[in-house]
């Protein structure tokens, strides 16, 4: 007897001990279970999170952002509900229009509604200032150019520069000139050089035109915000009768000095449109007109007249000279002097419009450095040939946006005859997704600029 209940209970402790150890497997195997359909739910939370910010940039583009920011379901391709997501989003505006979104997706399953994923998403648009040169017309970049940014044309290019990125024409192949160093003129490819300097790798063509036509659209409304709610100046004569133009100095404590222009004096100048021809781009007496603030919500300035421009911008401003009074009267951009930022960490920019052209002057810096956006609606950004008026350097950074072919050098033979000896050209990076308000777009739809999960 007493063997026998020495037996059921070493059966009891045993089984006990095997029971409890079942029981931790089971609890055990369970657990991974749970841990493995969790790690699977914090995997599917951030496709889910991600389908959010698919979902909000379909509604960013074609303008249903309204119906955007309710809680949608998630379904899997057998059309499922396996989860939902949540979106919030911030705003970056200028002049009323939305240059930039911040959007925030939160995402869970269904299994496991406490396991959440969350992005912070920006959205914005590519602007010219995504460009070095952006131009619609045939052109010669020279030897000595350093160009350090995307450069375009809807034309051909000779470019014997230095390129540090790529270089595209929208033309398979081209004639070339002797006003482009072709003697005699012969079919060249889209874009060709004749140097050792420029990086043929960087070349490409044909690709598709960029739409010059769309950027002269938004003149009319920058003059109704300038009138608004910033500055606007009228033509100069309604001013004063001897008017000339107007001059700004910008200043760095975020204001602008108008001098009104009465009398020029003139050069004898050439230029490929007029040939020799008096131009009246100097000034010869002008007085101190008024003092503007540049108004922070939509900080432009509308001249109704031609413009010289120069000085320290602080913040971010657009100068638009323009006649939309008399169609058939076109205004010029002169640029005088070095044109800075009083920072450069992208909280200070510039854009200039020319209906017309953008020009440097003939008493321009020996060194000159200007920064800034520059687009020559119907016209060019260049310096007229003035006989023996040679200088130095030329630095721009920024962006040069020209209808006609640019020019700042003027060679005969192979002799430097006016112009800048050197030039160099470097994007302002800072500018390609949040510029001034009203610079173009490269691209009108909004595209993913920052990717990154938070907390």
């Amino acid at each position: 007897m007493y063997n026998k209940g020495s037996i059921i209970t070493l059966v009891l402790v045993f089984g006990m001990i095997f029971l409890i150890l079942l029981g931790g497997l089971f609890g055990f195997i369970l657990l991974q279970l749970r841990q493995s359909a969790q790690k699977l739910a914090w995997s599917q939370a951030i496709h889910i999170t991600e389908a959010g910010i698919n979902y909000y940039r379909w509604c960013l583009n074609n303008d249903a952002e309204d119906v955007c920011f309710a809680e949608k379901e998630y379904f899997d391709p057998e059309g499922r509900s396996i989860g939902a997501f949540s979106l919030e989003t911030s705003s970056a505006t200028s002049c009323g229009e939305t240059i930039a979104r911040e959007i925030f997706s939160i995402g869970w399953t269904n299994k496991f509604p406490e396991i959440k994923r969350k992005i912070s998403v920006l959205y914005a648009r590519t602007s010219v200032a995504e460009y070095a040169y952006l131009l619609n017309d045939n052109v010669w970049a020279g030897a000595d150019r350093e160009i350090r940014g995307l450069y375009h044309s809807n034309g051909g290019i000779r470019m014997d520069g230095e390129n540090q990125s790529l270089v595209t024409s929208s033309l398979e192949e081209w004639l070339c000139t002797s006003s482009f160093g072709c003697s005699p003129s012969s079919i060249q490819p889209g874009v060709f050089t004749t140097s050792g300097n420029a990086n043929e790798d960087l070349f490409e063509f044909p690709v598709p035109p960029f739409d010059f036509d769309g950027i002269t659209i938004d003149l009319a409304q920058i003059k109704s915000n300038a009138q608004l709610s910033s500055v606007y100046l009228p033509p100069v004569v309604d001013i004063d009768p001897q008017g000339d133009g107007y001059h700004l100095i910008f200043k760095n404590n975020g204001t602008v000095d108008v001098w009104l222009i009465t009398r020029l004096w003139s050069d004898w100048a050439y230029s490929l449109e007029q040939g020799w021809h008096y131009d009246y781009f100097r000034i010869r007496d002008e007085y101190f007109y008024n003092n503007y603030s540049i108004g922070s919500d939509c900080s432009v300035i509308f001249i109704e007249d031609n413009l010289w421009i120069e000085g320290e911008v602080k913040g971010k401003v657009t100068v638009a000279s323009a006649n939309l009074i008399e169609p058939n009267e076109d205004t010029d951009v002169i640029l005088l002097e070095d044109i800075d930022y009083t920072a450069q960490d992208g909280s200070d920019g510039l854009a200039v419009i020319g209906e017309r052209n953008i020009l440097i002057g003939p008493d321009s810096p020996d060194q000159m450095e200007i920064r800034g956006i520059f687009v020559a609606q119907k016209g060019r950004f260049g310096r007229n040939h003035y006989v023996g008026n040679i200088r130095e350097k030329l630095e721009i950074t920024g962006s040069i946006v020209s209808n006609d072919r640019v020019g700042t050098k003027w060679t005969s033979g192979s002799v430097i005859v006016s112009g800048y000896l050197k030039r160099e050209n470097y994007i302002d990076s800072k500018l390609i997704y949040n510029p001034p308000p009203f610079t173009p777009y490269a691209e009108y739809d909004f595209k993913i600029v920052r990717w990154e999960e938070v907390e």
